[in-house]
């Protein structure tokens, strides 16, 4: 038991839940969005890839909350994380309604297994510059967010009706 694994907010969710394969109902108990990963194509993909500090945003739950609650469960010291990212939900000065030139709807793709985020990071790297990119998901797209800030565009994410995410990118 020393080697396991500690829990971190960079920890991948596929990586906690292949380690302590008990915290999937825990996550999923503490934030109901969680139940898609029972879904094959979403374990594959985005479990794979997203981090709890990911996971927590898209849950719309305190990292720190959400840490320390598997950290419990599995008998590990509690976590204190003084910075935290944070993705842009207030409406910034660069947005326009007028100064949208592509979106995509990425449910449709989603619900047929495929997942959008070569798609949505092609169309940024052709967004023209001041032009705005509007993609319409689910959830938040955590991890698809955190590649587009690598890659310096902006984002500022509006909830839509139904539980949808609205996420408007610009390059910075």
């Amino acid at each position: 038991m020393d080697n396991e694994l500690i829990i971190t907010p960079k920890t991948r969710v596929l990586q906690l839940i292949e380690a302590y394969p008990q915290l999937e109902a825990v996550l999923i108990g503490y934030v109901p969005a969680f139940k898609k990963l029972q879904n094959p194509v979403l374990r594959k993909t985005v479990a794979k890839i997203a981090t709890l500090q990911q996971a927590a945003a898209i849950g719309n739950v305190k990292i720190e909350d959400l840490i320390n609650l598997l950290r419990k469960e599995v008998g590990q010291d509690l976590f204190n994380q003084n910075e935290n990212t944070m993705y842009n939900t207030n409406k910034p000065a660069w947005f326009s309604e007028s100064l949208i030139s592509a979106e995509l709807d990425a449910r449709p793709m989603l619900a047929a297994g495929e997942h959008p985020v070569n798609q949505v990071i092609a169309d940024l790297k052709s967004l023209e510059k001041g032009k705005i990119y509007k993609l319409t998901a689910p959830f938040l797209p955590a991890p698809l967010i955190d590649k587009a800030s690598s890659l310096n565009f902006d984002h500022w994410i509006s909830k839509g009706s139904d539980e949808t995410h609205v996420i408007y990118f610009t390059s910075k």
